[in-house]
């Protein structure tokens, strides 16, 4: 980071483009592919706008957090992890997204889907099966 200009480190804030890093060659500083990824690897086409409205690439649609979580099932979680991980891995996706692991503070909040429970215990635990697996799947050797 010390080799790079003041303009360079701004454009690694910046993208390249809505999902995408911009490089930085000089320094071997690669483009990252970025994913929404609670409930699934979603990719947009070329033309949809900032807000992420518009056509995107199918994807595999996983349950919310909300059924997750409130299904005390480890291996369940281990299981959406570890795929959601090998499909963004195909996708070429480096980071993806999610899993949402927040509490649920309050009924109003729009993105209570995306929490995996009220419980700071349950959110944790079935947060880290979950984005553990989608880890080793995501870098696992070819």
């Amino acid at each position: 980071m010390n080799d790079l200009t003041l303009t360079e480190k701004a454009a690694l804030t910046s993208g390249a483009s809505l999902w995408t890093t911009k490089p930085v060659e000089r320094a071997g500083i690669a483009s990252i592919t970025l994913s929404d990824g609670p409930h699934g690897v979603r990719r947009q086409l070329t033309g949809g706008d900032h807000l992420g409205i518009g056509r995107s690439i199918p994807a595999t649609c996983m349950p919310p957090a909300v059924a997750l979580g409130s299904s005390w099932d480890p291996d369940l979680l281990r299981g959406m992890g570890a795929a959601l991980g090998a499909e963004a891995r195909a996708l070429g996706v480096q980071v993806l997204l999610g899993p949402g692991i927040n509490i649920k503070r309050s009924p109003l909040c729009g993105r209570n889907f995306e929490y995996l429970s009220e419980d700071p215990l349950v959110s944790g635990c079935s947060g880290r099966r979950s984005s553990r697996a989608c880890s080793r799947a995501a870098s696992a050797p070819r």
